[in-house]
């Protein structure tokens, strides 16, 4: 009989420290955290609970859940790390571990969780996708690779489509471009995305008509400025000279006019013999291709060419910045060259002249002006 207490005893003791280590969840609690979306609160409910040595998988893959949605990657990462280590094979591990190393710019260690996806499931269209985002250059090959085999398991999703579209223009595949594009676009013919990024491909290949017809559509949706100017473009190729100038001249009114648009305004002008607008538009296009600075450019390279003794390149880089535009430093530069280097006195009284008359600063350049009067007046004696 004493035996049996005994043994009662214990088994009574055993279903206590039992009871005392069964983790009790408030689920309303935590069902409440998670219908505010307070997944912060919900992550801490949880690790207060379970502590930092929990190893049950779905629970480090709960934790890390909440701590993901509650934008914490750090903690995020820590505890799917856990779960990672104990089903390695996990895909939604593999994913969310993936995505918060991008996300921290951590790409190489997402390329390799993404790799390891792959070996698992080489026909998952999302980790395609995801892995060729991760190289931005469109000349990237690998960036080739995954969008290809993402295209091939699906090929009417329209982001990868316009995606893999812009490489294959890159490298001037255009027929390859346009034929992802118009698959894509079979499956969904109301994806503008998809339509406007046809658009200069279709000229490329000189289909000129189906470039109008749906770069019209385009048009009545919204005023986006490259498909003016790739409809513009087409109506110039089939020889409508005014439709063409009246969408190059919309360009012009959105200020999103560039050298390309204008040059193709003023071959439509020609083309229609209307040569005083032609000219205009063809200065346009010149003052357009140039760069503001490029004057500055040459005066620089000037002024190092004169400080290295090379006399002829020096003289010929200052004229070639007058070219582009003729500025008081400019001036200044050549008669200063030609009056202490050259000795050509006659040539540097005319470039002092020319600086004056082009208006320097009357406080940024009040010492130049000075220097050029009182040069002038000494050369004037001489020559």
């Amino acid at each position: 009989m004493k035996n049996l207490f005994t043994l009662l005893a214990l088994l009574c003791l055993s279903i206590g420290i039992y009871a005392q280590n069964v983790t009790v969840i408030d689920k309303e609690k935590l069902f409440d955290f998670y219908q505010t979306q307070r997944y912060g609160d919900a992550a801490q409910y949880l690790k207060g609970i379970y502590g930092e040595e929990v190893k049950d998988f779905k629970t480090l893959s709960q934790i890390g859940y909440c701590f993901l949605m509650a934008g914490n990657n750090v903690e995020a990462e820590k505890f799917y790390s856990k779960a990672y280590s104990l089903q390695p094979q996990s895909l939604p591990i593999l994913f969310s571990l993936g995505s918060i190393n991008n996300k921290r710019g951590n790409t190489e260690k997402a390329k390799k969780y993404y790799g390891e996806i792959v070996q698992i499931d080489s026909n998952n269209f999302s980790v395609y996708k995801l892995l060729a985002n991760l190289y931005p250059l469109p000349t990237d090959s690998m960036k080739l690779v995954y969008l290809l085999k993402a295209n091939r398991i699906n090929p009417l999703e329209g982001d990868v489509a316009a995606d893999l579209a812009e490489v294959h223009s890159t490298y001037q595949q255009y027929e390859k471009a346009y034929d992802v594009l118009n698959v894509a676009i079979k499956g969904d013919s109301d994806n503008l995305v998809l339509q406007r990024a046809k658009l200069p491909i279709a000229n490329q290949l000189k289909k000129y008509g189906e470039a109008i017809v749906s770069g019209e559509k385009l048009l009545k949706d919204a005023a986006d400025a490259g498909v003016i100017k790739d409809v513009a473009k087409a109506y110039y190729y089939t020889k409508k000279y005014q439709k063409a100038i009246d969408l190059f001249k919309l360009l012009e009114a959105l200020a999103m006019e560039n050298e390309s648009t204008l040059y193709y305004t003023s071959l439509s002008y020609r083309a229609l013999k209307n040569y005083p607008q032609a000219a205009i538009y063809t200065k346009k296009t010149i003052d357009e291709a140039i760069s503001p600075n490029t004057s500055s450019y040459y005066s620089l390279l000037g002024l190092v060419y004169e400080e290295n003794n090379q006399l002829t390149f020096a003289n010929a880089a200052y004229k070639k910045g007058l070219q582009f535009k003729a500025t008081p430093t400019l001036y200044y530069r050549l008669a200063v060259f030609y009056d202490s280097r050259l000795k050509q006195g006659k040539n540097a009284l005319k470039y002092y002249n020319l600086y004056l008359k082009s208006k320097p600063s009357l406080t940024d350049d009040k010492e130049e002006i000075k220097f050029s009067k009182d040069r002038i007046a000494q050369l004037k004696v001489t020559h």
